[in-house]
């Protein structure tokens, strides 16, 4: 699996948000952690926080273990192979991640492990929240990617479990480009949502300063 542009933006802006609000942070739960990308970004701003990285496909959860093994922070990551559905209930997060499935009831690939990384059959948009609710802390947080085209799917499902989004952030791959995703940061406290925007390209294809704030401390040439 690549390590997409709108992966590192999430990453990156997860990690920050919980820096910056300097709340006490003792366990993150990433879910679908692929190549351990979200908790690894996580942990090099947040290295007092402990992770568990949950990943349903062997060969993603290999080279998690690998990644999270040649990392600054392998004590401080717990890279699981197996299905989230699986966790115990009485665990509980203070932060839960993920940058889930994109595609409910669309075309599928041949490729079977593209299907388990684009897709949601295996864990839809209910099944996430659902889990989600039963797994965070009464005053935990949880930060999804999603598609912007499901934003009014999202919403619907975030009443009908009373989740509540804290801030909505709309993204585009340019100033010129409509929006194509959305980032969540959410509670189960009922909050006013605050709602921003970002693009990662400027009208002249460089990237813009928002991105590059968010980026410099993870990307080589910034």
């Amino acid at each position: 699996m690549k390590v997409t542009t709108d992966a590192c933006l999430f990453g990156a802006w997860v990690s920050e948000e919980v820096k910056s609000q300097k709340s006490k942070v003792k366990n993150v739960l990433d879910i679908g952690t692929g190549t351990g990308l979200l908790s690894l970004m996580f942990l090099q701003k947040n290295p007092d926080t402990v992770t568990d990285a949950i990943e349903i496909d062997k060969d993603a959860f290999e080279q998690a273990k690998e990644n999270a093994d040649a990392s600054l922070w392998k004590d401080k990551i717990n890279v699981i192979h197996n299905d989230v559905k699986n966790l115990p209930t009485a665990n509980k997060y203070d932060i839960i991640i993920s940058n889930p499935p994109f595609y409910e009831n669309e075309l599928r690939s041949p490729n079977d492990k593209r299907n388990i990384a684009h897709h949601s059959n295996d864990l839809g948009l209910n099944e996430l929240l659902a889990l989600t609710k039963n797994l965070l802390t009464g005053n935990g947080r949880f930060f999804f990617l999603f598609p912007f085209k499901r934003k009014n799917d999202i919403e619907k499902a975030f009443l009908f479990y009373d989740m509540y989004i804290n801030k909505l952030i709309l993204v585009k791959q340019s100033v010129k480009h409509d929006h194509f995703r959305i980032m969540i940061e959410g509670s189960l406290q009922k909050n006013e949502t605050i709602i921003k925007e970002i693009s990662i390209w400027n009208d002249q294809q460089q990237y813009t300063n928002e991105f590059i704030e968010l980026l410099k401390d993870y990307y080589l040439y910034l």
